[in-house]
């Protein structure tokens, strides 16, 4: 056994003690369907290395995961093109909005790092460059790697996100200028966008993510996804770059790393030690869920686990 924590009376805990304070965060409405969702959904999920489970509320329902899906596909890419992927993309904190284009510019079209929405199409232009049915393909690598057969994507979301992506289409075609895309436009931001469409619930999401918990073997299907070395590089990023311009202030009051998405999932990692979804809706101004920082930082706080 890992630890003798009872996680879910420390949810509880954390649930009650947020009960009396207001949510200050606003949903995503810029993506049409993302503006759907109840805002008051509240889901945690923690799973250790040693395959204990704990569960908190809407901790089986599925939701939009946006931007997190980015760790998955920079993980594919990863494999496939080694080191040559950073002579692309850098692994930088942004510091600026994920969808900057005045950094992107300043910098010659070589995005910071793979999280922020620039990064993160160079990344689908490289899978698109590599394989031969980029949609398919990437599915099913998060499916064997996870070990659940029914993620999917969310057409509808996907396509929500086409009609208001004006701003990745901007980047795309910067990026497109300066060379760092190779292939039409088009075709990279339709693999962009079904990326982050897809859907997972957060017990869904640790069970994906527990490779990084774990050397980059997945304990569930006991497959090796990625290598130990790469699987620090990955939790390296994600702590200096997986909250966009709010990263180091996540680093700071939580001290995992871990990874947002607009869809209000945030995936956090103790590396050894477990893996932790939570998703609430509700975002902050930095694009991050408001309610999903403060659990994460009160989880750390009561249990002193950070990797600090």
């Amino acid at each position: 056994m890992i630890n003798k924590i009872d996680y879910e009376k420390i949810f509880f805990e954390i649930s009650s003690e947020f009960s009396e304070v207001d949510d200050l965060g606003k949903i995503a409405t810029y993506i049409p369907e993302l503006g759907k969702v109840n805002p008051s959904k509240l889901g945690i999920h923690l799973a250790t290395v040693d395959s204990q489970n704990y569960s908190f509320g809407d901790s089986d329902e599925l939701f939009s995961i946006q931007s997190v899906a980015k760790v998955l596909s920079l993980t594919l890419a990863l494999k496939i093109m080694g080191r040559d992927l950073w002579t692309r993309v850098g692994v930088e904190p942004s510091g600026s909005p994920f969808n900057s284009l005045v950094q992107l510019e300043y910098e010659h079209g070589i995005p910071r790092n793979p999280f922020i929405n620039a990064g993160a199409i160079v990344v689908c232009d490289i899978l698109v460059t590599c394989l031969d049915n980029p949609k398919k393909q990437l599915l099913d690598f998060i499916r064997k790697s996870s070990g659940i057969g029914s993620v999917n994507y969310s057409s509808k979301i996907a396509e929500s996100e086409k009609k208001c992506g004006y701003r990745n289409h901007a980047l795309i075609n910067l990026m497109k200028d300066f060379g760092n895309i190779h292939n039409d436009v088009d075709v990279v931001l339709d693999l962009y966008f079904y990326l982050c469409s897809i859907e997972m619930s957060c017990k869904e999401l640790t069970q994906t993510f527990m490779f990084l918990a774990y050397g980059g073997v997945n304990p569930i299907t006991n497959q090796r996804v990625i290598s130990l070395s790469r699987t620090k590089r990955i939790n390296s990023v994600m702590l200096m770059c997986g909250f966009y311009d709010e990263a180091g202030e996540f680093a700071f009051k939580v001290g995992l790393p871990g990874k947002s998405g607009v869809g209000g999932g945030i995936v956090a990692i103790h590396p050894g030690k477990f893996c932790i979804a939570v998703w609430s809706p509700k975002l902050n101004k930095k694009g991050n869920s408001y309610k999903g920082m403060k659990v994460l930082e009160a989880l750390t706080s009561k249990t002193k686990c950070s990797i600090f």
